[in-house]
């Protein structure tokens, strides 16, 4: 089965995709003009991805989790989906990708951490 993960952010959505049900990889996040620009966007991704199943980041246990749920679920139901949508518990993902790559490349504001974000998204998905 071909699954997508996306981390949503005001700024940037990061998305990751698994081919094969193990190995995950980042993909180049998707910039965030306003949400209907981005909800086209992600819909374009999983359609040219072929995508069978998305996996949503959400932030439990959160100060502000309250509405950042309410906001990311309203960006979900913008998508043009006739696939199934998961929700993962998000929380510490920007955090550990931030220590993951400390390093690796300078710490920018051009969505590699956002995929990296919803790479260990979908991965906690992937061990449940």
């Amino acid at each position: 089965m071909k699954l997508a993960s996306i981390d949503v952010g005001l700024k940037r959505i990061g998305v990751a995709i698994c081919l094969d049900e193990s190995i995950v990889i980042p993909q180049n996040a998707i910039l965030r003009k306003n949400r209907n620009q981005a909800a086209r966007d992600v819909n374009t991704f999983l359609k040219e991805w072929e995508i069978e199943k998305l996996i949503v980041g959400l932030p439990k246990d959160a100060k502000s989790a309250e509405e950042m749920e309410r906001r990311i679920k309203h960006f979900v139901s913008l998508l043009e989906l006739d696939i199934p949508v998961a929700y993962q518990d998000e929380q510490s993902s920007s955090i550990e990708a931030k220590e993951l790559t400390m390093g690796v490349f300078k710490h920018k504001k051009d969505g590699k951490i956002d995929s990296i974000a919803a790479k260990i998204i979908l991965e906690r998905w992937l061990k449940y």
